[in-house]
């Protein structure tokens, strides 16, 4: 697979946390199976989402970070898009088994057919939008780290493992902080396989279940922009 298609899967991933409404259970009681049934309940009800986000990539051999920032937009029907909108602007769209990199600097856009790596997609977006408890354990090993603090928040910190030999060359583990009052994600940490580099996602101002029509994840790409079909 291509390298850059790689690093969009990455980015859809780290964006992949998504379900929400109201915890039902005190702080300081959650388990491994009550918060997978919790994701099963939520399931249920979740649609769409949009977020705020802030994305960290720390390369650890040379303790280096880089941070971008944008707003996503998700729907449960395969559709997402990522409006990277600081330091460089760029827009991530996947539309079903088409995903397209717009980068407004050189006017260019790359397309992908992810007909070939559906099955590696799907298992990188289990990770939210409505994936019920038990889909998310046929994807990954799920093992609870806990309950903690963050941002004055109270959590549940979650570690995924990916199970298929495909997903693990890309991802190591993943861990996930879902906010006990709300049931939404409030970080993630995404831990490249070989390198031990990692992607740190932050999300504010989340809103679940937002109307989105299908005009939000049309190419609305400027006239004279160049496609292009990487080959790999």
């Amino acid at each position: 697979m291509p390298v850059s298609v790689i690093s969009a899967f990455i980015v859809l991933l780290c964006f992949a946390c998504g379900t929400g409404a109201f915890a039902v259970q005190g702080p300081g009681h959650w388990t491994l199976e009550s918060t997978l049934r919790q994701l099963d309940n939520e399931a249920r009800t979740f649609h769409s989402l949009t977020a705020d986000m802030e994305r960290t990539k720390v390369t650890v051999v040379v303790n280096d970070k880089s941070t971008e920032s944008g707003k996503i937009f998700v729907r449960r029907d395969d559709k997402m898009r990522i409006e990277i909108t600081t330091p460089d602007p760029k827009t991530i769209l996947r539309s079903g088994n088409d995903l397209f990199l717009y980068n407004p600097k050189i006017k260019q856009v790359e397309e992908y057919d992810l007909g070939k790596h559906r099955a590696l997609v799907d298992q990188f977006l289990l990770l939210g939008f409505g994936t019920s408890g038990s889909d998310l354990q046929k994807g990954y090993l799920v093992t609870m780290l806990g309950e903690e603090e963050v941002n004055k928040r109270q959590v549940v910190k979650l570690e995924l493992t990916p199970r298929s030999d495909e997903a693990r060359k890309q991802v190591s583990k993943i861990h996930i902080w879902l906010d006990e009052n709300t049931w939404l994600p409030d970080q993630q940490q995404v831990f490249e396989t070989g390198s031990g580099d990692y992607f740190l996602i932050r999300f504010t101002n989340v809103v679940r279940n937002p109307k989105l029509s299908d005009n939000e994840f049309k190419q609305h790409w400027p006239k004279g922009a160049t496609r292009v079909k990487p080959q790999g």
